[in-house]
């Protein structure tokens, strides 16, 4: 699996809209894994993550990588195709996070900076570590007592496209 970002289309964006599929894609990054095995790390039905992780596949956004016969039973292991997948176009990649959505809450954070090509390179690094981080904090948390959110870092340039 490549660091490099994938591009995504609206299809598969919307499958990118949930905590649940965030969370396991989480778990097939770095090493192959079932369904059961993804379930059992974070406490989940194997039903419900084998719904998911079966989505997931048919969507392209995680791959088969290998099957075994264990006991007359064959187990499938899965791996993401990405740790990070961006929208393509102007529409982001959560439409929670579009302008017009109307949230029962929401906090928006903004500020600016002057920033070399290095430090923006820093910054973005930052963020992934940061959002990845939370990641793997809430992967385990108990989800009848949480509320889903989406958090979205956009870091834009202040000239326009048309600009020098």
């Amino acid at each position: 699996m490549s660091d490099k970002p994938l591009n995504v289309s609206v299809e598969q964006a919307k499958l990118l809209g949930s905590a649940l599929r965030i969370k396991i894609i989480s778990q097939l990054i770095d090493k192959p894994k079932t369904s059961k095995q993804v379930a059992d790390i974070l406490g989940q039905s194997g039903g419900n993550i084998h719904y998911h992780i079966k989505k997931l596949h048919e969507g392209g956004l995680i791959e088969l990588v290998e099957e075994r016969q264990f006991g007359g039973v064959t187990e499938k292991y899965y791996l993401s195709k990405a740790k990070w997948f961006n929208s393509v176009g102007d529409t982001p990649i959560d439409p929670v996070l579009n302008d017009d959505y109307l949230s029962k809450d929401s906090t928006s954070l903004s500020l600016r900076l002057n920033l070399t090509t290095e430090q923006q390179e820093e910054i973005k690094e930052e963020f992934r570590k940061f959002l990845e981080g939370w990641v793997v904090k809430t992967s385990v948390s108990n989800e009848s007592e949480a509320e889903e959110f989406s958090i979205g870092v956009k870091i834009v340039s202040t000239k326009q496209k048309n600009e020098g």
